[in-house]
């Protein structure tokens, strides 16, 4: 019989089993300093830096506003697509993070390195073959990315991916989509997963640094109005449906499919597709226009109006 893993709040010394999660262009140093003024742990995309001095001041800022029972990590995307990884990586690693999520890739080298310094990795997985992979490595915990998670999404539902991580997994499991609110994640409790990390019930919140459109948009659509897109970087991505998205399509056109199939090309198209999509985000992130890409899960069918951070994590935890 296997051991029960341990919870999340044992994992990070939190008092609540949450991560407010990585979100490109969304998170950053206020929302987490009040994550972890209300007992729960929060991660910013290194991404969300164009420099490493700048990660490196976030990461320094951070470490002084700790809370005895919040904690903060980084996101790190490993694969070719980030040509600042080991900067990254080594900013970590030198200034002290509590924990680490990567995303795409091997993530052999950051467990390694991280462990050395005591910061905890854990992993985005979207199947049991990935989870067996790093669990392998000696990841900490799996972030199960499932198909109702904002931005880079997996295929299978909630329920589906949990029990196949748990039955086949020995470390913990922490569900990241589809919660937005304090039953959702009772739930998601309930059937295995020791945590959640929640990111799209965040993006209308006071502290986001985004455009009030943005947010706005997370208040008026619902959870039927979110669809998957391959026009950002080539990998499933759920996006508000906007006019500009439903002008533009959803789908690879067959050139990108061609290009994407084709072994010598491929990487370098998915890092100039990426770059692309990014800077379309970001574009529509910070400013209005016509061609809106905003990024956000189905969860953003329970936000009716901005809130603070606080506020928000109240939602789920009282």
């Amino acid at each position: 019989m296997k051991n029960k893993p341990k919870s999340l709040q044992e994992i990070l010394g939190i008092e609540h089993p949450i991560i407010l999660a990585p979100m490109f262009l969304v998170s950053n140093v206020t929302m987490t300093i009040a994550a972890m003024g209300k007992n729960i742990a929060a991660c910013i995309p290194a991404m969300n830096y164009r420099t490493i001095e700048e990660l490196k001041s976030a990461i320094k800022v951070l470490q002084k506003a700790k809370t005895p029972k919040g904690a903060f990590g980084i996101n790190l995307i490993v694969n070719k697509s980030n040509l600042k990884y080991r900067d990254q990586l080594h900013a970590c690693c030198e200034l002290g993070v509590d924990f680490i999520i990567t995303s795409l890739g091997n993530p052999k080298e950051i467990i390694e390195k991280a462990h050395a310094k005591g910061i905890k990795v854990f992993c985005d997985v979207v199947n049991t073959a990935q989870a067996k992979k790093v669990e392998a490595l000696g990841c900490d915990a799996l972030i199960a990315v499932n198909n109702q998670a904002g931005g880079h999404r997996g295929n299978l539902d909630p329920d589906h991916l949990i029990n196949e991580l748990t039955l086949h997994c020995d470390i913990p499991v922490i569900s990241a989509g589809g919660v937005g609110n304090r039953k959702e994640l009772e739930y998601l409790l309930s059937i295995g997963a020791v945590g959640a990390s929640i990111g799209s019930p965040f993006i209308a919140s006071k502290e986001a640094d985004i455009s009030e459109e943005y947010k706005q948009a997370c208040i008026d659509y619902g959870k039927d109005d979110v669809v998957v897109t391959k026009k950002i970087s080539g990998t499933p991505c759920t996006v508000i449906n906007t006019p500009y998205v439903q002008k533009t399509g959803t789908q690879e056109t067959w050139l990108e499919r061609f290009l994407n199939k084709n072994k010598k090309l491929k990487k370098w198209v998915k890092l100039l597709r990426y770059l692309k999509g990014s800077s379309d985000v970001t574009q529509a992130a910070k400013t209005v226009t016509y061609k809106t890409v905003w990024v956000a899960g189905p969860s953003i069918e329970h936000t009716s109006k901005v809130e603070s951070v606080k506020e928000i994590i109240d939602r789920f935890v009282n």
